[in-house]
């Protein structure tokens, strides 16, 4: 696998622990189902890094729930993942059409552990080579005017503005009634609290290259910020340490700010 989708491992794994916790977060069941040898010795690296783990587990339930109040409204939701990695909404969340993009080594690795074909709502598959690949040739299949919410997790950080705006003007064509879930880092937030973890990335051969304000390609494509929920905060909340999130926003600001789940629709 390239290198970025190592990283895959990493959120996998942790959601795998969470599901075998005593309380779980995010209750990933089928997590383990993609953890083989060589997931296990990536997720080996990162289960010493607490805090990271949790908000990270964290980013998913959150990203769950905003799907299911979406998909509790319309059940017809289409939902599209750029970059899905281990992801398995469409087999945990009801209702929806889903569609998975991601490299063609990691979605045919996905589909002999966990296949398109046993999951409870619509489900396809899409490998893309995101060096190679025309991203609107791979979204042409899907329904353009269906009401659509695309979800970009554990992505952006490690692409360019400019690329993640190409990729935004795209998604603007394809689909003419959309939203993006999307979690946004900035580099002031990864350099003061996240150098363990951007190092152990760095590892596996992958580089965060997040920039001081990652919500600007999404205004220069025309999107409108709708929400954003700090990560860290839910990390708090999630870790049963809600009570300190007052004192942490009022001493660590920059905590709280730097790292968050937004989303975004078209402007007028």
């Amino acid at each position: 696998m390239k290198p970025i989708s190592k990283t895959a491992y990493y959120c996998c794994g942790i959601r795998m622990a969470d599901a075998r916790s005593a309380r779980p977060i995010c209750g990933d069941t089928y997590a383990e189902r993609f953890m083989d040898a060589d997931g296990m010795a990536i997720h080996e690296r990162f289960t010493r890094m607490g805090r990271p783990n949790v908000s990270n587990v964290s980013r998913a339930r959150h990203i769950d729930d905003l799907l299911r109040e979406r998909l509790a409204v319309n059940p017809a939701l289409q939902v599209v993942l750029i970059g899905c990695g281990f992801d398995s909404r469409a087999f945990r969340l009801k209702g929806g059409s889903w569609a998975e993009l991601d490299e063609p080594e990691l979605i045919a690795f996905k589909e002999a552990r966990l296949p398109a074909a046993s999951c409870p709502n619509p489900l396809r598959r899409v490998p893309i080579d995101f060096a190679v690949d025309s991203l609107a040739a791979k979204l042409a299949g899907l329904l353009r005017e269906a009401e659509t919410v695309v979800v970009i997790e554990g992505v952006s950080m490690y692409v360019t503005d400019e690329s993640l705006g190409q990729t935004l003007h795209v998604l603007k064509s394809a689909f003419a009634r959309h939203e993006i879930i999307v979690d946004l880092i900035t580099r002031q937030f990864l350099d003061r609290y996240g150098q363990a973890i951007r190092a152990t990335i760095a590892e596996l051969g992958a580089r965060m290259i997040p920039g001081d304000d990652p919500g600007k390609p999404f205004r220069d494509a025309g999107y409108v910020e709708q929400s954003r929920q700090s990560v860290v905060q839910l990390g708090l909340r999630h870790g049963g340490r809600g009570w300190f999130a007052h004192l942490v926003a009022s001493l660590s600001p920059g905590l709280f700010a730097g790292y968050s789940i937004r989303t975004y629709a078209p402007g007028p």
